[in-house]
This record gives C-alpha cells, sequence and structure tokens, in this order.
C-alpha cells in the first residue's frame, strides 16, 4: 500500500505555493509599515507552557495538543498557538530591556488534533502580531486594522468586525457568578461539554457552537453591563479610534475567543459565506499573561490569523492579486555543443534575475517547443549549429510569435528583451 499524508495535513502543491508566497509577502510588507519585526520560535515547547498561557480548561489544552514524551522524561507539545511561544521568548531574551512596546510578528505552522474540514487542518499555517509593554487602546485597534490592511491587499472583501470586552480580573468574577447561576438552573438542557464547563469555566460555554446550546443563550447577561471603570472606559476608547479611523464594527457580546489568557478587548474578523466556520482572524488583549509565565506584570494584545482559511475566502472569489507566475525564457538545443551553448547562456541570464528553462530530458525540437508552451513561457530562443557559429540567435514571443536577433554574448541585449515580454510590449 502506497504511503499517503496524514489526515488533516495538507500538500501546497507548486500551482498553489506562489499564492501562498504572494500573501506572505504583503504580510512582511505591511508587519514593515506598522513597525513590527519577525521573531521565530520552536515548533516545540514544555507542555507547561500552553497548560499555563492557553488554560487547562480550554479545548485546546483539553482535547487538541500533540504532546509527547522526549528521550529526556520531558513532555513537550507541538505548538497550537502562537502568543504564549512569543511571551515565552520576550521574557527569556529579555525583549523588555529593549524599546516599548515590543511590537513582533511571526509566521509558521502550528498543530491541532480537531476534526479537519474546509480551511481547517491539524497542521495550518498562522500568522500572528503580537504588541507587549503597553496598555494604550489605540494598540487593540491597531491588531484590528492591521489584519485589515492585509485582507484588503490580497483583493478581499466583504468581511465584518466583531468586537466585545471581557473585562479583568477585578470584574470578570461577578459576571462569572451571574453565568453560572443562570446555566445552573438549566444545566441538564446543555450538552455534555457544557455541563463540565459551566462548573469549570462558564464563559467557555459561550464559545460552544452546539444549536441546542446556542438557543439557551438568548437571554444571559451581558459582560458590557458587568464592566468595572477601566474596562469600561478602555472599550469605550477603542470604539472612538476605530470611528475615527472610520473601521466598520459590531458589537458582538457573547464573543469571547477560546483562550483563559484574553482581558478586556477581544474581536474576531469574519467572512460570512464560509459558512459556520466563518472566522479569519481573531485576537485581543492578554494583560495576564506575561505574568502567568513566570514574568513581572505586562500588559499585551495581539491577534492571529489562519492562512488556510484567507486562501479559502480568496478563492471564491475573482481576485488580480494571483498572477501566476511564467518562466522568462526557453533555451531550445539540439544537444552536443548546443546544449554546451544553451546551458552556459542559462546561468548567465539566471546570475542577472531571469528565470530560465532548459530541456532536461533529450526531447526533439519541436518537443522541446510543445513545453515551452505547456510552461507558459514569454519567449523561446533555439540554439542551432548555425547559431552557435554565429553567436546569434532569434527570440520569439510567445504569444505573437513576433521574432528579433539577439546577440547570444551580448546578455544585456536578452535582459531588455525580457524586459519587454514581461511588460507584454513589442519587441521590435
Amino acid at each position: 500500500m502506497s504511503v499517503t499524508r496524514p489526515r488533516g495535513t495538507n500538500d501546497v502543491l507548486p500551482d498553489q505555493s506562489y499564492k501562498w508566497q504572494i500573501v506572505e509577502a504583503k504580510i512582511r510588507e505591511i508587519c514593515h509599515n506598522f513597525g513590527y519585526q519577525e521573531l521565530r520560535t520552536p515548533i516545540f515547547e514544555h507542555t507547561e507552557l500552553f497548560e499555563r498561557g492557553i488554560g487547562e480548561t480550554t479545548d485546546i489544552v483539553e482535547k487538541e495538543m500533540y504532546t509527547f514524551i522526549d528521550r529526556g522524561n520531558r513532555s513537550m507539545t507541538l505548538r497550537p498557538e502562537g502568543t504564549a511561544p512569543v511571551v515565552r521568548a520576550f521574557l527569556e531574551n529579555k525583549l523588555y530591556a529593549q524599546a516599548m512596546p515590543a511590537k513582533v510578528y511571526y509566521l509558521g505552522a502550528m498543530f491541532r488534533y480537531e476534526r479537519p474540514q474546509a480551511g481547517r487542518y491539524r497542521q495550518f499555517t498562522q500568522f500572528g502580531v503580537e504588541a507587549l509593554g503597553s496598555s494604550d487602546p489605540m494598540l487593540d485597534v491597531e491588531m484590528i486594522t492591521l489584519p485589515i490592511k492585509v485582507y484588503q491587499a490580497c483583493g478581499l472583501e466583504g468581511f465584518k468586525v466583531h468586537i466585545n470586552s471581557i473585562g479583568c480580573p477585578d470584574c470578570r468574577p461577578a459576571y462569572r457568578k451571574a453565568l453560572q447561576d443562570k446555566f445552573l438552573a438549566q444545566q441538564e438542557a446543555f450538552c455534555m461539554t457544557c455541563q463540565g464547563r459551566i462548573e469549570r469555566n462558564p464563559l467557555r460555554v459561550l464559545d460552544c457552537k452546539v444549536k441546542e446550546c446556542q438557543s439557551l443563550l438568548a437571554d444571559i447577561p451581558l459582560v458590557t453591563e458587568s464592566l468595572c471603570k477601566n474596562c469600561g472606559d478602555h472599550f469605550a476608547q477603542v470604539r472612538t479610534y476605530l470611528d475615527q479611523l472610520d473601521v466598520k464594527y459590531v458589537i458582538n457580546p457573547k464573543l469571547v475567543r477560546g483562550f483563559d489568557y484574553y482581558t478586556k478587548t477581544v474581536f474576531e474578523i469574519i467572512v460570512p459565506t464560509l459558512g459556520s466556520q466563518n472566522a479569519i482572524g481573531g485576537g485581543g488583549r492578554y494583560d495576564g499573561l506575561v505574568a502567568e509565565c513566570g514574568g513581572e506584570p505586562q500588559p499585551a494584545v495581539g491577534f492571529a490569523v489562519g492562512l488556510e482559511r484567507v486562501l479559502l475566502s480568496l478563492a471564491q472569489k475573482e481576485t488580480t492579486v494571483f498572477q501566476a507566475p511564467k518562466p522568462d525564457l526557453f533555451l531550445a538545443q539540439f544537444g552536443g555543443a548546443t546544449k554546451d551553448v544553451a546551458i552556459a547562456l542559462a546561468h548567465k541570464l539566471r546570475d542577472q534575475g531571469l528565470w530560465v528553462e532548459l530541456d532536461y530530458m533529450g526531447k526533439s525540437l519541436r518537443a522541446q517547443m510543445k513545453v515551452a508552451n505547456k510552461l507558459n513561457c514569454l519567449g523561446v530562443i533555439v540554439i542551432g549549429e548555425d547559431e552557435v557559429a554565429q553567436n546569434r540567435a532569434k527570440l520569439r514571443k510567445m504569444s505573437t510569435s513576433e521574432e528579433i536577433e539577439i546577440d547570444l554574448n551580448h546578455v544585456e541585449q536578452v535582459e531588455q528583451a525580457v524586459v519587454k515580454l514581461r511588460e507584454g510590449q513589442v519587441l521590435a
């Protein structure tokens, strides 16, 4: 039996990987414009980091982590999210001693054992941004506007921003108690998972996707009615900044996000056309996480975006962002000395940044021309014995069959012709 990829993983083939590269390039460009620099953390961390950071009562820690015991009898976990590793790196490498806030972004593979579905895999790619060291509400807003800039740069439209405030350790206990009292009165009507959540973490019930549970949440107390003055003022300032920047949003009082570390602002960006799993990004403030991971208390805020969900959203609409790359030239030859000349010319042109293809299969000239056509090459140069003797050859534009004569020793002349090919200009 042939070996296949594990369930919940995906191969990104060459006819799709260029789209990832385009999105990733736009991410890096926009993060640079906002002043965020890349941080790369290990793919696996000590399990304790995620238990303390994410929360032991979350679905991720209870059900979805890929955890193993290494040869030193230590419990390790493939990272299921990026924020806790960023906080660990922030503390371990003393980034707090540099100019604050520390502003970083990450882009890499994450792992969660969950049911695979459209745009959601067990190994997935996550892009995230974190700002540590400031409680300024403008940073909360920056975490909403930055991914919006990325989506717009990729040609994505029609998304909606949902925001909420879930309070802080001063005001959340009272809200937690109010929810608990409400849920306990009808505990048996909830799904088995939520029945367990009511005692341990009733806010998690608000995040349940089971229809029966959702129907029981119609008249629950609203968290925004329980905020202390500090949290209320912070949330009001976030909304003021969003209004000033003309960012459209919806206040969703049932939005809590999936991790225990969130405080105050939380948000999600959704695409309604994606169905029930319509969130393409989200985040919020986590002012207690740095202390939870062993550091001095530091305010922090961030967001994360699943790239698979973004690309799935883009696949549902026409966009001019994704232009498949095409080879600049195909150098056709007849073997022997003509092949030697073609190889030498290809290397010179590649040194100048041109994408040049050659025949590696010993095909006839006719077959090589078919390959050049199948590769969508912009141009082709046929190098025969006469061309070798005269150091001259014809460069043909594939889309129109227009030809010009070029000097095989004059690389700059070929470069200039390729510029015209790329811009769709007439060669002569």
